[in-house]
């Protein structure tokens, strides 16, 4: 495999970035709107410290995360470390919080 360039690590690093943020705008608008979190640890925190502080500590440790990979990036290992972090997040966030606000809106509007 062919080693990522410069412009194809910024990518990476803005695609995880911006899935931080989707991720924990739709959590805080989900939760709001009565819908349940899935991560326990999430859970644990969100009766703890509540929903505005947990998402901004979860969310910071996760952009530390990505700034440590962008910092280690002529590693072999950070550009797919990336790869797979968007991967995760697009089929454990966005997908299923795409699909819980699609719902959401159809009831809204049949009903």
């Amino acid at each position: 495999m062919r080693p990522f360039t410069e412009r194809g690590m910024v990518a990476l690093v803005c695609l995880n970035f911006g899935l931080q943020v989707f991720d924990g705008v739709a959590t805080y608008v989900g939760l709001h709107a009565g819908m349940a979190e899935g991560n326990p640890l999430l859970i644990w925190t969100l009766g703890h410290i509540g929903p505005a502080s947990t998402l901004l500590l979860f969310k910071v440790q996760a952009c530390a995360c990505v700034l440590l990979l962008w910092r280690l990036r002529q590693n072999r290992l950070a550009a797919p470390a990336l790869v797979f972090s968007a991967a995760v997040y697009a089929a454990c966030s966005l997908t299923p919080w795409a699909t819980a606000f699609a719902t959401l809106h159809l009831e809204y509007w049949i009903s």
